[in-house]
């Protein structure tokens, strides 16, 4: 349910762009929430941590590369899914 009213912002602002940014963040975030609760049922699952690890890559330099491109777009989408702003290198 929130995964079809974020859609719909985004597809009324993008017209459809499902490749946008904001719309990947919001897909990785998605997949990082189902990771995490299947990691606290079962904690020894290494390949499901791997794997975790790799999305929190992925969405972390789409993140960094939104924040330098667009900072306004950025707090707003993290402001959306209620992500913690990034530390500076």
């Amino acid at each position: 349910m929130v995964k079809n009213s974020f859609i719909s912002v985004i597809s009324q602002e993008k017209e459809k762009n499902c490749g946008s940014v904001e719309f990947q963040v919001f897909s990785f975030t998605n997949k990082i929430r189902k990771l995490t609760s299947h990691l606290e049922l079962h904690k020894r699952d290494f390949l499901s941590q791997k794997g975790l690890r790799k999305i929190l890559g992925r969405r972390q330099r789409l993140l960094d590369y939104l924040s330098k491109k667009n900072r306004v777009r950025y707090k707003k989408l993290i402001g959306q899914l209620g992500i913690r702003e990034s530390k500076t290198r």
